[in-house]
């Protein structure tokens, strides 16, 4: 399925070119991909769905594809936007790319470690099954520091660590009984807490720096449309202050309970206050964040090459700076 995206991505955008250019009133298309299903793409699904992007010229088409394919199909030149983690920055300018990230919608680590009923303790996780996200994305390290903070280590402890992708696949895992436990964001985890299963680490509430989702884009594309990328960006901002807005919760509510297909009212109030409450007013990425990206992929052995890199080159901070210096943040609120 998410080749398939992929490719349907591909025959649209490769014809004319990726990023087609307005002519006159005609708004720019521009495809953009979110690596995952969770509340931090709200903004994307709000500027979207409240005409904000269409305000600034831009035709946004928002497609999921897995954050590591996303990264992959960037690098091929097949999506110019990505929302995706910093540690797919890290493998990609390892590799040879050379992407920025511009905006930062996620800047902690704010998953829940779940465990089937029957597992009650980090001891009896030994010798089970855990379920991980993509090799390098913010899930599985997610799970690596949830490992840590039990006091456990997969090879001495018999730990078999499986990669199942996308979050509704693990999610069907745990359920399944194919792992016995996984990582989830707090807004889809909720979903299975009334069923038994438990938590065994709140990462949110051990506010682990990390910079995990943000809008990232190559270089050469800011040089080569920095008009249209700092379009895109300002109606994502716009977007960040739109859900922060009171008066435009039951929007955000509906927005959300649709996008994320939460069924349950209080499913919903709680993904909305996760968002309110994690997602930043200013979205700029951090320093400090990535820089726990670049030592915890090294760590864990997930890039050898991740250490070379410097945390201040994997951001561009020039578009925050030229909100704050131009009062436009301060506009929105």
């Amino acid at each position: 399925m998410k080749s398939i995206i992929i490719g349907i991505a591909s025959a649209l955008y490769l014809s004319t070119g990726l990023v087609v250019l307005s002519h006159g009133a005609e708004p720019a298309k521009v495809l953009i991909a979110h690596g995952a299903i969770s509340n931090n793409v709200e903004p994307l699904w709000i500027a979207k769905e409240q005409g904000i992007f269409r305000k600034y010229g831009i035709d946004a088409d928002l497609v999921f594809i897995i954050a590591g394919r996303a990264m992959q199909a960037m690098l091929a030149g097949q999506v110019p936007v990505g929302l995706v983690g910093g540690t797919h920055v890290v493998n990609a300018n390892t590799g040879g790319g050379d992407f920025s990230m511009i905006l930062g919608l996620e800047n902690r680590l704010d998953y829940l470690f779940l465990a089937k009923p029957t597992i009650k303790s980090g001891e009896d996780l030994k010798g089970k099954k855990v379920g991980i996200g993509t090799p390098a994305g913010s899930a599985s390290l997610a799970t690596y520091v949830a490992l840590d903070h039990l006091g456990l280590v997969p090879r001495r402890d018999n730990i078999v660590l499986l990669g199942i992708g996308g979050v509704p696949e693990r999610m069907a895992a745990l359920r399944s009984g194919s792992v016995d436990a996984t990582s989830l964001s707090p807004e889809i985890g909720q979903q299975v807490l009334g069923e038994g299963y438990r938590v065994l680490v709140d990462l949110g509430k051990e506010n682990v720096q990390f910079q995990s989702s943000g809008l990232v884009v190559s270089r050469a594309l800011i040089k080569s449309n920095f008009n249209l990328i700092e379009n895109i960006v300002k109606a994502t901002v716009e977007g960040v202050a739109f859900i922060h807005r009171p008066a435009n919760k039951e929007i955000v509510l509906k927005s959300l309970g649709r996008n994320l297909r939460l069924s349950k009212p209080e499913q919903v109030e709680k993904a909305y206050q996760g968002l309110v409450e994690a997602l930043p007013r200013k979205p700029c990425p951090a320093i400090e964040g990535m820089n726990a990206v670049i030592k915890l992929m090294a760590q864990h052995g997930i890039n050898a090459k991740a250490s070379q890199l410097k945390a201040e080159e994997q951001l561009d901070l020039s578009f925050c700076k030229r909100f704050e210096d131009s009062g436009f943040f301060k506009s929105l609120y």
